[in-house]
């Protein structure tokens, strides 16, 4: 979501260099280099994350999502024509693809729509949500994604929304910083890079 938005943020602010580097658990600011990191997690889980402060940008849903060619698969359908989204029962019986963070993603998904996955928790297993966007788009399976990480491949059609219904639960993304004491004051360059992101997130 925020790769395709930098080169706005280069325009209005040349002098701000965004560095990205990737961790999938919380971490200790003190014992690294970073100075914000954006987050996707429960309230819960932002209040154990110790000595930080967080702030709320926008709230997470998830849908699945496969390639074209892999739903026409599974309606038995001429890959050439227009595609139709399919009902949950019908996800249940296709390979689904897993992330490994989040290991009852699909349970929780078929759940809410009442729906009888004896397969759930099957399939191939992998850690990041860019990884299984490449997986799904090459046809390996049906992934659960939040559609604002994929913009660009639904819009190219690499990947295509299988089932529109989608799954709102208490997960959420936040930009995390260090927790300042009473009289310390954020650097100029990461306030304006809050305040930019902030509106960015409320025009998503």
């Amino acid at each position: 979501w925020l790769m395709p938005r930098l080169p706005q943020l280069a325009r209005e602010h040349p002098d701000i260099t965004v560095h990205i580097d990737v961790q999938t658990r919380p971490f200790l600011f003190a014992d690294t280099v970073f100075d914000a990191a954006l987050y996707a997690g429960t309230p819960d889980q932002v209040a154990r994350w110790p000595g930080v402060q967080a702030q709320w940008l926008m709230d997470e849903e998830v849908v699945p999502v496969c390639s074209p060619q892999l739903l026409a698969t599974a309606q038995s359908r001429d890959p050439g024509r227009a595609w139709l989204p399919v009902e949950p029962a019908i996800i249940a019986h296709m390979p689904l693809l897993q992330q490994s963070t989040r290991p009852q993603g699909w349970r929780q998904w078929f759940d809410a729509m009442n729906v009888d996955a004896p397969r759930a928790l099957d399939g191939m297993r992998l850690e990041l949500f860019s990884m299984i966007a490449v997986a799904a788009a090459q046809g390996l399976g049906v992934a659960l994604m939040p559609p604002m990480l994929i913009e660009q491949e639904l819009t190219r059609g690499d990947l295509i929304i299988a089932c529109p219904l989608p799954l709102r639960g208490n997960r959420a993304y936040y930009l995390v910083t260090p927790e300042l004491a009473a009289d310390a004051q954020q650097t100029p360059a990461l306030r304006t890079f809050s305040q930019w992101l902030q509106g960015k997130a409320r025009g998503a």
